[in-house]
């Protein structure tokens, strides 16, 4: 267990990180504001648990692999940017699928969810960050380094997620207003793609570590 002066240093750094706009807020963010709370809300839970994943892969050093062997960290980044791309064209290409008047038609609720834990486990940056984020908190003289990264890991992803799940109800709002407006619907869902799209560029044109 961490000291209380480095927990509560920890702390206050990932609230702060977590709060700063990325890809999972905006993943969040443009589901929300698509699809409706419940989409924005089973996004946040699925990026959760794609972290989980980055949290079990920093346990066991899967982590430390993507950042010594260059081939390992390009083919999960570009795997990453692939899959955000693809979503991001075929809402461009279909927006009539959440513009129908009167109702916005949603994906389902699995599906979203599996969508924000493979958007979130392949982004090899949240393994790298977890591994250059966390170490730095872990006291070796007070107690087991692995069950301190996980319990830092942890409290990290409960701090990103409630500030997530904030983003996907504050989003949402804009879906009653949609649902009575056939035009700006689709407009929304082709931002959404566009977001989608933007992220998936930028992670793939990203070489730094």
């Amino acid at each position: 267990m961490p000291s209380f002066g480095n927990l509560l240093l920890f702390l206050g750094a990932a609230l702060a990180l977590n709060l700063t706009p990325g890809p999972d807020m905006l993943y969040v963010a443009a589901r929300g504001s698509s699809e409706g709370r419940g989409a924005g809300v089973v996004s946040a839970l699925g990026i959760a648990a794609g972290c989980l994943v980055h949290i079990a892969a920093l346990a066991l050093g899967l982590s430390a692999l993507l950042e010594r062997v260059p081939a390992a960290y390009d083919a999960v980044r570009l795997g990453g940017a692939a899959y955000l791309i693809w979503l991001g064209v075929r809402a461009l290409w279909r927006p009539s699928a959440l513009g129908a008047v009167g109702e916005l038609e949603r994906a389902p609720l699995g599906r979203i969810f599996r969508q924000g834990i493979v958007t979130n486990v392949l982004n090899p940056k949240v393994a790298l960050f977890f591994l250059a984020f966390l170490p730095q908190f872990v006291d070796p003289g007070r107690g087991h380094t692995v069950g301190q990264l996980v319990f830092l890991g942890l409290l990290f992803n409960t701090s990103g997620t409630l500030v997530n799940l904030a983003v996907a109800v504050a989003a949402s709002r804009a879906t009653d207003w949609l649902r009575a407006r056939q035009r700006a619907a689709r407009m929304m869902q082709r931002a959404t793609g566009a977001v989608f799209v933007g992220l998936g560029l930028k992670l793939a044109l990203s070489n730094s570590k």
